[in-house]
């Protein structure tokens, strides 16, 4: 799963905020030195699937909120990120502010105090229309809270210059 960071194409400070297991937006804040906006595409909720209720390890037709967002700082987008985290394993707080939408996950679980670890399940380079032709670094994982899956997120980085900061 690491071979995709060993990459010569990947830049030093992409490498670190793909390689972290703890906030990207905060790495974003103190690498570029500027606010990072969280900007949603796309938010609501959907009855979780097969494939999602097992990536979840939740019922299927449980409620998920669905979360598409970028990460902007200075007008540059840095990444795209989709979220899927099970309404009923979220405390109502978190809940009330995830669904606010524009608040940056690692923002809320630090506001919350909730002790949470992050599990990184794959790494790879993949094409996405989003970002045109530029190849992309797509990272999976699983925030665990409780013992319990309490977030799955893909987040998608550009492999450009645009990290050669």
């Amino acid at each position: 799963m690491w071979d995709a960071l060993k990459r010569p194409d990947i830049p030093a400070c992409l490498r670190i905020c793909a390689g972290t297991d703890g906030s990207v937006t905060q790495l974003l804040e103190v690498l570029t030195g500027k606010t990072v906006d969280v900007k949603t595409l796309k938010q609501g909720i959907i009855k979780a699937a097969p494939d999602v209720a097992e990536l979840l390890d939740i019922e299927i037709g449980d409620e998920v909120n669905s979360r598409l967002v970028t990460l902007d700082a200075g007008g540059i987008i840095y990444v795209l990120a989709k979220s899927l985290a099970p309404i009923k394993r979220m405390p109502q707080p978190v809940r009330d502010d995830l669904i606010r939408a524009d608040i940056p996950i690692g923002k809320i679980l630090r506001e919350h105090k909730l002790e949470t670890r992050r599990d990184i399940l794959k790494m790879e380079i993949v094409k996405l229309d989003f970002f045109g032709d530029v190849p992309v670094l797509s990272r999976e994982y699983r925030i665990i809270y409780e013992n319990k899956v309490l977030m799955w997120i893909n987040e998608c980085f550009p492999v450009d210059d645009r990290w050669r900061m």
